[in-house]
Order: structure tokens, then C-alpha cells, then sequence
């Protein structure tokens, strides 16, 4: 069982730093090439969100963050 969760746990982990460069290709094309995608926009409106949602979207950006970073 220990095998599987960890095999599981590594699967997520190599998505989850593909995803995360897929992302900072997104936005180095889209400062070059102007915004192609809409990576940019898309981060734009999920900021302007977070930003809507006052205390608690600050908080679930934290919470985020803090597990990203493990």
C-alpha cells in the first residue's frame, strides 16, 4: 500500500512540474508573441478574483502556496 501511495505521490508531483513549466513557457510566449494563448489574461483574472474575494482568497492563495512548497 506504501508502494502505491508513493508511486501515486510521484505521478503528481512530475504533473504537477510539468504543468508548472507548461505555465512559464505560457507566459514567456505570451510576453513575446502577445499573449497568444491568454496565459497571461487567465492569470490576470485569477489574480483579479483572489482580489474579490478579500481575506479569504488571500488565505486559500496562502494555503496554496504552502503546500506547493512541500
Amino acid at each position: 500500500m506504501k508502494q502505491l501511495v508513493s508511486t501515486v505521490n510521484g505521478w503528481v508531483s512530475d504533473l504537477t512540474d510539468m504543468l508548472l513549466g507548461l505555465i512559464v513557457l505560457g507566459v514567456a510566449i505570451g510576453i513575446l508573441f502577445d499573449d497568444y494563448f491568454g496565459v497571461i489574461g487567465g492569470i490576470g483574472n485569477l489574480m483579479n478574483e483572489v482580489g474579490e474575494k478579500g481575506l479569504a482568497g488571500l488565505v486559500a492563495l496562502v494555503l496554496v502556496v504552502i503546500w506547493y512548497k512541500k
